[in-house]
């Protein structure tokens, strides 16, 4: 007996309801807390499609940066950057698939859109060389994810890619980026933002002066006056950003978008499964099922020690060894039996009763190679 799991035939002719979506999605999206694999699932999905013969690109917001190392990608790449043809090959991915990687950078995101939005380079420039502009985020909340899912939706259907799978922060800072152009949307309506800018009437001049008085007793002198020329070289921009939006959105609720909640056997990572479940659904957004990582739920190829038959002779060392064999295999029987359990709960959960679960691989996965092991789990599995 090892420290490895039971033998698990890894595929079979069935494949899985990942596969289907790694097929057909333009968008995968997916979630879990933090600690379960999430980010090693995505780029598994993207090698997984890959070999499928699409064109993927992986994008995380994981401040862990653990995908950029497994792939073997700079992690402060301004763009994304395509995995080599010869480690492909290695993979057996065909001539036809292609797999990119992106380390999200909110800067190098919001710079492109400022870029795609304002109607000249001297806006551009007024823009970014607006001191406020590198604080951007602590100014209006949400909008370090909102860069997020401006990312999602410009990378999505520029055309360059034929799916797109993004790996989510921790679950709970994960609905923020879901709710982030909703919240983005709130804050871009003239009407608030116009209490910023210069006003004719004398309402308007009144609530400004209150306005500057407070936020230079707040933030000092001149804070006021850089924040009335921030808002109004971005105003002219701020229909094309509502609308942007509400594209991302609505990419998000539509049937080329789908959503993937992985979790791990831990009480903790199926106590935030759960709760994230039920804002998708609450949201309406489409959810497409459980992944179980790191599971002991599959025992195909498993060889107890009741198969061995010890002489009544035995000398009395190899009795006890074969006792002690015997409790550990209790134990991997009882472990999986509790995972098969966990499996059942979860496809009980998920409202279309999809749920798979991947094999405990003995360790961290942490180059292609041990992506593609767990791709393959992935799109095709054992039934438990």
């Amino acid at each position: 007996m090892t420290n490895r799991p039971p033998d698990v035939k890894p595929h079979t002719d069935e494949p899985s309801y990942l596969e289907q979506l790694v097929r057909e999605k333009r968008v995968i999206v997916c979630c879990g807390a933090g600690g379960v694999g999430k980010t090693t699932t995505a780029a598994a999905l993207g090698v997984a499609a890959a070999a499928m013969g699409r064109r993927v690109l992986v994008l995380t917001i994981d401040p862990a940066r653990r995908l950029a190392e497994a792939m073997g990608i700079p992690a402060d790449a301004r763009a994304p950057v395509a995995v080599s043809r010869e480690r492909l090959v290695s993979l057996g991915v065909p001539a036809d698939g292609e797999l990119s990687a992106w380390m999200l950078a909110p800067d190098v995101v919001f710079e492109s859109m400022v870029r795609r939005l304002a109607d000249d380079e001297a806006r551009v420039k007024e823009i970014l060389d607006n001191r406020l502009y590198q604080h951007l985020s602590r100014i209006v909340a949400g909008m370090q994810e909102y860069t997020a899912a401006e990312a999602l939706y410009s990378l999505a259907s520029e055309g360059k890619y034929d799916l797109v799978v993004l790996d989510t922060p921790p679950s709970r800072n994960a609905l923020e980026f879901l709710e982030a152009p909703r919240k983005l949307s709130m804050f871009l309506d003239e009407r608030v933002v116009g209490v910023f800018l210069p006003g004719k009437r004398a309402l308007f001049r009144a609530a400004a002066e209150l306005i500057q008085s407070v936020f230079s007793k707040a933030f000092g002198p001149g804070f006021y006056e850089e924040l009335q020329g921030f808002l109004g070289a971005f105003s002219g921009m701020f229909g094309g950003m509502r609308q942007h939006a509400e594209a991302v959105r609505k990419l998000l609720l539509s049937e080329e978008a789908t959503f993937v909640l992985v979790t791990s056997p831990e009480p903790a990572a199926l106590t935030e499964a759960s709760f994230f479940h039920g804002r998708i659904v609450g949201l309406g957004l489409p959810f497409a099922g459980y992944v179980l990582n790191r599971s002991w739920a599959y025992t195909r190829g498993f060889v107890g020690p009741e198969s061995i038959d010890l002489p009544g002779d035995a000398p009395l060392s190899d009795q006890m060894a074969l006792a002690k064999l015997r409790q550990l295999a209790d134990a991997e029987r009882w472990r999986a039996q509790r995972d098969r359990n966990l499996l059942a709960r979860l496809r009980m959960e998920a409202a279309s009763g999809q749920a798979i679960a991947t094999p405990h691989l003995g360790g961290a996965v942490e180059d292609l190679v041990g992506l593609a092991e767990l791709a393959r789990n992935l799109v095709r599995l054992d039934a438990a």
